[in-house]
């Protein structure tokens, strides 16, 4: 109903001094204090009045609280052929935003003769709690007002703040001209009553779709009063394609005032438009609520106002907010991409096709394609706005999703891929594994739109999960396989991973020469004897590692089979490795070996030794000789055996005997002096009882040579 409220006049200093008249509501018969109390929903309405400059406007208009507005005209079919534009005041902070332009490019209602009271209007815009408006619509000509439409109003719409399915409405003052003989009109709801269920115009039955319904909150649930939809629903014969949308405004919004947004939207479109309901079958927020629109039953084919001609075959979704340049969130992607294929799927239809629509209109699209009314057209079966009617909705941003959502509807899923395998190593492309292995996976379609995943053995499912998971676990036998991931979408469509090779192995690697020490020419001290660690491991599918453990750690290389190394002398030492394969078998051998410093002064002398003294020789003390065949000769029980020497530019030769027999004629002349130096080993293949005899050549000219003792391996 109308009310009215008489103002008082007040000012407001304007930027550069000037004032500017305002309204100020009488006190309100609202009991309800602003903020969190619960309120009802309400419109009203304030006239734009001509000026001198030809354009309509309101001043700066002191209200109570409200959070969307547009403007509405009179006359459902007819256009504003100009520009309309808002500035608010925010409750918080009491600023003024700037200029906001209105879409006014609005699709009219299909049967205005049907809607008495009808009214032309542009698309509303939340702008958050305000107490405060100002308002112009200039024609596009810039100069005269003769061409807009009459009736020209600024309609604003508070929420209220409800307690769902328990709105009461409570009539208020609001708002008023600067006038003092001027009133102005309002409209509050009526007080909720237990109004019938309207009875539709048909009886339609919901048929199952082949995809899941989606989360969606009930119109209780986001507060709709629905005593001020009077009239019942209206159904189509089916839903044959789907119709994006964008609510336009700020996507500044936070998503707990979503539902104040579809509360508003609905406030709006029934009371400022004239419609009997909202316009969309379906709302979704920037965070990817779903929001059931249009009363009927989300499950029927319940007919929309949302893209002129097209409503008797769509349905319409839209996003709240502006997605001209910001794209949408993954999250409104894929809400968006549910709803699309759960209602194309109530009657079979894929969300990747296309269909015939009969244009229930003559019109042009965005893209300039004209339409004629009766004739059919192809459209994808989720198309949006714009490809139906004159208007750049649902914004260039979202528009270029579409693509993203149809296969997001449609399957398969998307980028699956296999990532890590636990439990098993690789080497080349093929994993090896001792039996028990964990599969991962990723794919960039969301969770919500998948039904399952299988992990594949040889072809045969070995396991299935939810569409959440994102790996499986299963035990190989013994042999060679091939590992496979396939994921189901929700629309049934597979798509599945290459194939990863497996093989499973429980035989652990060999040692084929175990590990041994032998003695290696270099510097010898009394802490550290120069020695070669040998061995081979081996392994039946694919060694990975070897690895020496004690008595020093080392990573040692798969193709190598020896190691220079040095030993602690005096003690024996456990000298542990282990070969690793790629399926996590080890095998470990763990000899022990004792290396032994055997002085001269332990040796069997022939011939004249002269022993000299310093703290460059082992134990301090070496013997020398020039005379020719002087021998010093040690028997041991080893393996292997080194001949520790001092070396200089004057020293001479020496032969070697083994076990009696003649191995080797060893000079010892260096151009640089050094001590302790190992010049020559011998090793065997296994511990024996040996001789090692040194024999003084007399080299002519430098027939010296200084012994330091005998290493062998105990």
């Amino acid at each position: 109903m109308k009310r009215r409220a008489w103002l008082t006049l007040g000012a407001v200093v304007l930027g550069g001094g000037g004032l500017a008249s305002y309204a100020i509501a009488s006190p309100s018969a609202e009991g309800a204090a602003d903020g969190q109390a619960k309120r009802p929903a309400k419109v009203y309405d304030l006239t734009l009045e001509n000026t001198a400059t030809g354009k309509r406007e309101l001043a700066r208009t002191e209200t109570k609280q409200f959070s969307l507005l547009g403007v509405s005209w009179t006359g459902a079919t007819k256009d504003l052929d100009g520009t309309a534009q808002v500035r608010t005041r925010s409750t918080d902070t009491g600023a003024w935003t700037a200029w906001q332009d209105l879409e006014t490019n609005v699709d009219p209602v299909e049967d205005p003769e049907e809607r008495a009271g009808a009214r032309g209007a542009s698309e509303p815009l939340w702008v958050g709690p305000s107490d405060g408006v100002q308002a112009q619509v200039v024609h596009e000509d810039g100069s005269t007002s003769s061409g807009l439409p009459k009736g020209l109003e600024v309609n604003l719409v508070d929420p209220g703040v409800v307690t769902p399915a328990e709105q009461k409405a409570e009539p208020a003052a609001f708002v008023a001209d600067a006038s003092p003989s001027a009133t102005v009109t309002t409209t509050a709801s009526p007080t909720t009553t237990a109004t019938p269920t309207a009875t539709p115009s048909a009886t339609p039955t919901a048929p199952p779709s082949t995809v899941p319904e989606p989360p969606i909150t009930t119109r209780a649930g986001w507060g709709a009063d629905e005593s001020i939809s009077k009239d019942p629903s209206e159904y189509n014969p089916d839903v044959k394609a789907v119709f994006v949308h964008h609510t336009d405004g700020s996507n500044d919004y936070s998503c707990a005032d979503s539902a104040a947004i579809v509360r508003g939207i609905y406030e709006y479109h029934v009371k400022t438009n004239g419609w009997n309901d909202i316009g969309y079958n379906f709302l979704v927020d920037k965070c990817g609520t779903i929001f059931e629109g249009r009363k009927g039953g989300v499950d029927l084919p319940v007919l929309g106002a949302h893209t002129y001609g097209w409503n008797r075959e769509s349905t319409g979704i839209a996003v709240l907010g502006n997605y001209t340049t910001a794209e949408a969130s993954g999250a409104v992607l894929t809400s968006v991409a549910r709803i699309a294929a759960w209602k194309l799927g109530q009657y079979g239809a894929d969300p990747a096709g296309t269909v015939q629509l009969t244009a229930g209109a003559t019109q042009p699209n965005y893209a300039g394609t004209k339409f004629t009314a009766g004739t059919a057209y192809s459209f994808n079966r989720i198309s949006a706005h714009r490809d139906g009617y004159l208007t750049e909705c649902p914004g260039g941003a979202l528009y270029a999703q579409l693509p993203a959502i149809r296969t997001q509807a449609a399957g398969p899923v998307q980028d699956l891929k296999t990532g890590t395998v636990t439990g098993a190593g690789k080497s080349g492309s093929t994993y090896y594994t001792k039996g028990a292995v964990t599969v991962n996976w990723s794919t960039s379609t969301p969770t919500s739109l998948i039904s399952k995943f299988d992990l594949l053995v040889d072809g045969k499912v070995v396991a299935t999960t939810a569409g959440t998971a994102t790996s499986a676990e299963t035990t190989l036998a013994a042999g060679s396989h091939k590992v496979t991931v396939r994921a189901t979408h929700q629309s049934g469509r597979t798509t599945t991973t290459a194939a990863l090779a497996f093989v499973a192995d429980t035989t652990a690697p060999t040692f084929t020469t175990a590990p041994k020490l032998t003695l290696r020419t270099g510097t010898v001290s009394t802490t550290a004897v120069p020695v070669t660690l040998g061995w081979k491991a081996t392994d039946a599918q694919a060694l990975k590692s070897v690895d020496l453990l004690t008595p020093a750690t080392a990573t040692l290389g798969l193709t190598a089979t020896t190691s220079s190394r040095t030993a602690k002398p005096g003690s024996a030492s456990v000298w542990s490795m282990r070969a690793t394969d790629y399926a996590g078998n080890t095998r470990t051998s763990s000899p022990s070996f004792t290396p032994l410093i055997l002085q001269e002064t332990s040796a069997t002398k022939t011939g004249t030794w002269t022993s000299r003294s310093s703290t460059s020789y082992l134990g301090g003390k070496s013997y020398s000789s020039g005379s020719k065949n002087a021998s010093l000769t040690w028997t041991f029980t080893g393996r292997s055996a080194s001949w520790v020497v001092s070396r200089a530019s004057t020293s001479g030769q020496a032969y070697v005997y083994v076990d009696g027999v003649k191995a080797a004629t060893v000079d010892l002349k260096s151009a640089t002096t050094s001590y302790r130096q190992a010049i020559w080993t011998k090793s065997w293949s296994a511990s024996a009882k040996h001789t090692v005899k040194v024999v003084v050549v007399g080299t002519s000219g430098r027939p010296t040579i200084t012994m330091d003792g005998l290493v062998y391996i105990k």
